[in-house]
């Protein structure tokens, strides 16, 4: 593939990005100043994972998000049967689930309706993937529940706790890639952290605390498993993610971050010999 000349090279990248907006026809606007000034910044490795619209690529994308979800739903189980320790929503699901009639899924989704509600003072809007959210995961993690035995021993469980940590960090990479919109739990995270000021990790922190000593105090599973699930899933994800995230017609279409960077760090080597 031609690679270009790197001045060409970002012009194309401010172009399609709006840099030239209000120029004179036939005149090309000054690069933006931090593409003239100094080293420029790493590109994120880390695809756009905004919300497309539900016309965008609906036949790979629709079944992606049903996929995921199915899979997210299938690896709770498959903590919850080694018994070692959920993550901190599946603690609250857990202990909820010993002291009511209701099973596990069902659980998961009056718990999602009731964070739902929880959006109306956030002003955070639903989307449709908010809604698969709640009924697909509720289905698959039952069913996997009446799939799975109940008794394993400690070898398996172990299995069952490290495959079920994997999946699950695939399973959010398929699902989230497939941009339909967070679900209950990552909306009311992202929500709160809009409203109050405070960084994601922060508010995230905060509520998956909360969450997990409610689970506690009701007899949720707490154990090595949680804190697994809490060191390993984000750097399973984030693998996964650029494997998995649909992008729109008109990303498809923008040069490349990584080539836009080379441009830049061309220019830049340039101007500092010179």
């Amino acid at each position: 593939m031609r690679q270009g000349h790197p001045e060409e090279v970002l012009y194309e990248c401010a172009e399609r990005r709006g840099y030239e907006k209000g120029a004179a026809v036939g005149h090309r606007a000054p690069l933006p100043a931090a593409s003239r000034t100094g080293p420029p910044e790493p590109p994120s490795r880390l695809p756009p994972l905004t919300c497309l619209p539900l016309t965008e690529r609906p036949l790979w994308r629709l079944p992606q998000l049903f996929i995921g979800l199915a899979l997210y739903g299938f690896s709770l189980s498959l903590m919850v049967r080694a018994s070692l320790g959920v993550n901190p929503w599946s603690v609250l699901y857990d202990g909820l689930a010993r002291r009511t009639p209701l099973s596990f899924g069902m659980i998961s989704a009056v718990v999602g309706v009731l964070v739902l509600l929880l959006w109306v003072p956030l002003r955070q809007r639903p989307t449709f993937g908010t809604f698969a959210n709640v009924v697909v995961l509720a289905c698959s993690s039952d069913l996997g529940l009446r799939l799975l035995p109940q008794h394993f021993g400690l070898p398996a469980r172990v299995g069952l706790l490290a495959g079920g940590v994997l999946l699950n960090g695939l399973a959010v990479a398929v699902y989230v890639g497939a941009r339909f919109g967070p679900g209950p739990r990552d909306g009311l995270m992202t929500g709160a952290a809009a409203t109050t000021g405070r960084s994601l990790r922060a508010v995230r922190t905060l509520i998956e605390v909360v969450v997990l000593a409610v689970g506690w105090g009701l007899g949720g599973s707490v154990g090595a498993g949680t804190v697994l699930y809490a060191f390993a899933v984000g750097p399973v994800t984030q693998f996964f993610v650029p494997w998995f995230a649909c992008r729109s017609a008109a990303e498809r279409r923008s040069p490349s971050p990584r080539r836009c960077y080379g441009a830049r760090r061309r220019i830049h080597r340039f101007s500092v010999r010179g």
